[in-house]
């Protein structure tokens, strides 16, 4: 497979979970005249990550990592993420348990804090294989503290939508990385997530 192909390939597939986005969030009005309480579970998942800023550092330096790695990384790591965290997610709601979520979650924020202030380049699948260990914690994280008698797919399709939204952020700001100065801000970006997750992992241990 040579790399023109890979990038279309990366490309179709960010396109789609995009539009599979765009459906979910059009058929959230329609679940909340036909089934108020799974738009409520919807809405709950949706504002998890984002009230927990440890989340949205780590899922914002995704896209900022992914932007800065150029194609086809800014669209394969945004992908890989949230698909790894909705499967560590139903593992979590169905209650297996997983050691030290709280500090892989910090360190999450920390390394890929790191990448990005450092303009890391690894090989495209060490990055991949990166962000999916990440994404674990975070999937489990959100997945075990499903409310009591909340819809279980509403409630995680809300936090995988809420999470692409972070990483589109997150690859939105990166994109000023194709200028000097924007490559000094994105990078700064990156020490400022990195000294976040070293605060929740002082706090976790």
């Amino acid at each position: 497979m040579t790399i023109r192909s890979l990038k279309l390939t990366s490309r179709q597939i960010f396109r789609r979970c995009l539009l599979s986005l765009a459906f979910a969030l059009l058929a959230s009005p329609a679940l909340a005249h036909s089934e108020a309480g799974v738009a409520i579970d919807f809405m709950g998942g949706f504002m998890h990550p984002i009230f927990g800023p440890d989340h949205v550092v780590a899922m914002v330096a995704v896209g900022l990592w992914g932007a800065f790695l150029g194609a086809p990384a800014i669209w394969l790591l945004p992908v890989v993420f949230p698909l790894m965290m909705a499967v560590a997610g139903a593992f979590g709601v169905l209650g297996v348990p997983l050691p030290g979520v709280e500090i892989g979650i910090a360190v999450s924020a920390i390394m890929l804090g790191t990448m990005v202030a450092l303009a890391a380049k690894p090989p495209l699948w060490i990055a991949a294989v990166l962000v999916a260990a990440f994404a674990i914690f975070h999937g489990h994280a959100h997945g075990a503290e499903l409310p009591v008698g909340a819809d279980a797919v509403a409630f995680s399709m809300g936090f995988v939508i809420a999470t692409g939204m972070l990483h589109v952020s997150g690859i939105a700001f990166g994109t000023l990385s194709r200028w000097p100065a924007g490559r000094i801000a994105v990078r700064a970006a990156g020490g400022v997530i990195a000294l976040i997750g070293l605060t929740y992992l002082v706090r976790a241990i």
